[in-house]
């Protein structure tokens, strides 16, 4: 198949080939990404991020002859660039960019403070539906997750979470969706932004299991995750879930990560018969 062959279509869902030629069949463990990959309880999250940004960029003396369109396009470029990283790399670039427009630069952690605030206003209810009705999980959760988490498992596959987002609510809502007995280990950022990264993750997992890279698959909807998979020789796989809709593609996710190298690409999880098969099999 050339890069970009689409394969195992079945009803609109397919497998959509990028790279044919990583050896399939072995793998032993798996690292999720968690927001967008797994969880939707963080869904619109940008519609938080970006326009905040915007609005503090507009407000520095070099703004004057900057539209607002030209501003939220940079801020989108940098917010998608880092997405997968800790927050507070969206933060640090955002303070650069206020001292670029000549503006008082916060400390990046107050950007992410103030960013949280926002964002917990806007998923409070989600948050709260998942408190009083846990069965409410299959409305926050990528289609199919269950199904390819159970499958896994079966498979005696060991699994890890590792996630961007602060690790308390990583822990608080993956224990809401019901996903956290899956994984040998929960990772989320730290106060401390230089002690963890999801490579470093990675990296921990190859070093302690003796692992060979075609062990490892990854599963993820960012550049970050994608990167560290492949960095590590290992088979990633895009999630490119249309995150409002919670079904079918979402173009702009599945370009991103055509461009992140990732060997797959998937629209959630609802076929997961068809993708277990494809991925332990080896050859087409």
């Amino acid at each position: 198949m050339d890069s970009g062959e689409q394969a195992k279509e079945d009803s609109g869902w397919k497998i959509e080939v990028v790279n044919r030629d990583f050896p399939r069949g072995s793998f032993r463990f798996a690292i999720f990404d968690f927001d967008g990959t797994i969880s939707l309880i963080r869904e619109g999250w940008q519609e938080i991020m970006i326009p905040y940004f915007t609005d503090e960029l507009l407000a520095c003396p070099g703004a004057k002859n900057k539209s607002r369109q030209e501003l939220t396009e940079l801020v989108r470029d940098f917010v998608y660039v880092n997405t997968g990283k800790q927050t507070i790399y969206q933060c640090i670039q955002q303070a650069e960019e206020v001292k670029k427009l000549g503006g008082k630069a916060l400390d990046p952690l107050d950007y992410k403070n103030e960013y949280l605030h926002r964002l917990e206003i806007r998923i409070a209810g989600r948050i709260a539906e998942l408190e009083k009705n846990p069965a409410a999980n299959v409305k926050h959760i990528v289609p199919g997750s269950f199904g390819m988490l159970e499958a896994l498992k079966k498979r005696g596959v060991i699994m890890y979470l590792a996630s961007g987002t602060d690790e308390k609510y990583v822990f608080r809502e993956a224990a809401l969706l019901q996903v956290t007995g899956y994984f040998a280990g929960v990772y989320g950022a730290q106060d401390d932004y230089k002690t963890f990264s999801k490579k470093m993750v990675i990296d921990r997992i190859i070093r302690e299991n003796k692992l060979h890279g075609k062990e490892l698959v990854g599963f993820g909807d960012g550049y970050v995750e994608i990167e560290n998979v492949k960095s590590a020789g290992g088979f990633a796989c895009g999630v490119a879930t249309d995150e409002v809709k919670r079904r079918g593609v979402d173009q702009w996710k599945r370009e991103r990560l055509k461009r992140s190298g990732a060997d797959i690409i998937i629209p959630d999880f609802t076929k997961t018969g068809k993708l277990v098969r494809y991925l332990f099999t080896e050859g087409d």
